[in-house]
């Protein structure tokens, strides 16, 4: 395969008459880069990618935009004898979405949807992509490399992704969907699901619905000559820049910790801020109404119940009060957000539920019956873990009542148990020093000293394999000191990791005589996971305690995308697992 060749240009009113003395650049598929590094006292450049048939008149149109001019200084232009469509968008999208990731400058393009195909020779092309990549990276455009892109929170949950093409269908008929329904005079309170198992892109969507809805209202880009070959090109014309311009969007996050770390993306991407992720609280007593709110991990809603404080407890009562007047004491978040917004997106998973504050699986089963499948679509593609959606639905299996009939294989996926609490944690520090976001995480197994008493051990199982929980609530996995520390599933769930450690408490045991998975309630720690409803007249029962426990586990082993590592406490456990997962010495 022959070399590819950068040619820079100074991006000047010079540029398109230069370039046209190039024949490659009048007629030849390319990709090209428009950058200016941060100035003095600036944080970040600017940086636009694209694609065309023509630079030179491409270029032209870049030079008419206002914004483009003041802010970018240098043009760079991607030219390879083989290169065709396939390849140009391949490229494009591989070089925008790590440059999301990177951070060192603003990606000014929109997304206006490449989705992951595959191509003739793709791989080889690939090897190429890395080349380019690695000649941007000592000329400035990029400030770190791949595998440090690739683990950070600005790549992870970037709203550039390439979507594989049910993420695309979904946002596809969504879009359409919420254009008709933003015709009409619609009441409050309209809903819509994605469904998904564990690490089928559920915050992707969400996060990229997000940035595609701002982008069609601020007009970004159209009119300057897009070749509309993507897949929402056609959602950018005038008729919808009107539809979405000035609509009031947000984007729900119950947990703390992945709402800090989406904010941090958001801040960072233009159309975006902070402001725009928000609690169901937040929404709730804003004053006015809202056009559209997307509620990632939506499975993590409360319904009324006993809250963590007794503030928390007068302001859901206050919110019930104002938004709902008498009769609507016991009214939840879901409700909250139905009150005050047109059009509600939720990101689904039913067999993440985790606390009896958790909105009932029953309450989101009735809803959905009576939605129908019209409203309803689904996630199947696993995009998480190497060991693909076998591997998830392996996992569920074993946590069943009716578990495999024999132990299965993942190809490259590393996964096993772990006899000794130490190897585990050498294994994981292993894993980070040659990947990166190696974490251990455990079940709810162990009471939390260390909140009070900062010195206190929390998780002692061994002399030399003595932890405390997280130490932080926000943002746990890319803290300082994680990598010792071990993350409960309020630190976890919705997040990506390298390699996981999972650790099984006494909370889940099995039983040789029954042949049963068991739970003991007296070795689960978390209050409000066990706590009973009693303004709903509901109460945690064995069933429904087992049924969270196992979920979270279920959680706790589909965080990892290339290994899971595991360590059983109870011995009986220990030895049923044993049956569908080999040792790791």
């Amino acid at each position: 395969m022959t070399s590819y060749s950068i040619t820079p240009f100074d991006f000047t009113s010079t540029i398109e008459k230069q370039a046209a003395e190039h024949e490659h650049l009048r007629n030849w598929p390319v990709v090209y880069v428009l950058n200016s590094p941060p100035s003095s006292g600036e944080k970040q450049g600017y940086v636009y990618f694209g694609e065309t048939l023509n630079f030179s008149v491409r270029m032209r149109q870049h030079w008419a935009n206002e914004e483009k001019r003041e802010k970018l200084r240098t043009a760079r232009v991607i030219i390879h004898e083989e290169f065709n469509k396939s390849v140009c968008l391949d490229l494009e999208s591989f070089l925008i979405k790590h440059a999301a990731g990177d951070g060192s400058h603003e990606v000014m393009n929109r997304n206006t949807g490449v989705v992951d195909s595959d191509y003739f020779d793709r791989e080889r092309y690939n090897t190429i992509f890395q080349d380019i990549f690695q000649e941007m990276l000592e000329e400035g455009v990029f400030q770190r490399s791949i595998p440090e892109i690739v683990n950070s929170e600005l790549f992870k949950l970037s709203p550039f992704k390439s979507l594989n093409h049910d993420q695309a269908t979904a946002v596809v008929d969504i879009m359409e969907g919420l254009i008709e329904d933003l015709d009409k005079e619609t009441e409050p309170g309209n809903l819509l699901f994605i469904e998904g198992d564990p690490g089928t892109g559920k915050t992707v969507v969400a996060i990229y619905l997000m940035k595609l809805m701002q982008d069609i209202g601020d007009g970004r880009d159209v009119g300057e000559g897009e070749t509309g070959d993507t897949v929402f090109s056609e959602f950018f014309v005038e008729g919808n820049r009107e539809r979405f311009d000035g609509k009031r969007i947000a984007l729900v996050v119950p947990q703390q910790s992945l709402r800090k770390s989406i904010g941090n993306v958001f801040d960072r991407t233009p159309g975006l801020n902070r402001n725009m992720v928000m609690t169901p609280h937040q929404v709730a007593r804003d004053p006015g109404m809202f056009d559209v709110v997307i509620v990632d991990e939506a499975h993590r809603l409360n319904q009324r119940s006993n809250q963590n404080s007794g503030p928390a407890n007068n302001e859901f009562i206050e919110i019930n009060r104002n938004l709902f007047g008498e009769g609507g004491e016991l009214k939840s978040q879901l409700d909250w957000l139905r009150k005050k917004s047109r059009h509600i997106i939720l990101m689904l998973d039913l067999r993440q539920t985790v606390r009896p504050q958790d909105i009932a699986r029953e309450e989101f089963e009735e809803i959905l019956e009576q939605q129908g499948k019209k409203k309803r679509y689904r996630l199947h593609t696993q995009m998480r873990s190497l060991g693909g959606n076998d591997y998830i639905q392996y996992i569920y299996d074993v946590l069943s009542p009716m578990p495999p009939a024999k132990r299965l294989s993942f190809g490259e996926y590393e996964v096993g148990l772990v006899d000794s609490p130490r190897r585990l944690y050498e294994l994981i520090l292993q894993r980070d020093r040659e990947h990166g976001l190696a974490r251990m995480v455990a079940g709810y197994a162990w009471e939390w000293a260390s909140k009070k008493n900062k010195s206190a051990i929390d998780i002692d199982l061994a002399p030399d394999a003595r932890f405390q929980w997280n130490q932080t609530d926000t943002d746990w996995v890319n803290s300082r000191n994680a990598l010792h520390e071990v993350g409960s599933i309020h630190t976890v769930q919705g997040y990506d990791l390298n390699y996981a450690g999972v650790i099984i408490g006494r909370d889940l045991r099995y039983d040789p005589e029954s042949g049963e998975l068991i739970i003991n309630r007296d070795n689960y720690h978390d209050k409000k996971g066990k706590e009973n409803n009693k303004l709903r007249k509901r109460d945690t029962t064995e069933e429904l305690l087992r049924s969270m426990i196992l979920n979270i586990y279920a959680v706790l082993l589909t965080r990892g995308i290339k290994g899971t590592f595991i360590h059983v406490v109870d011995p009986p456990l220990r030895e049923y697992l044993g049956r569908y997962f080999s040792v790791i010495h």
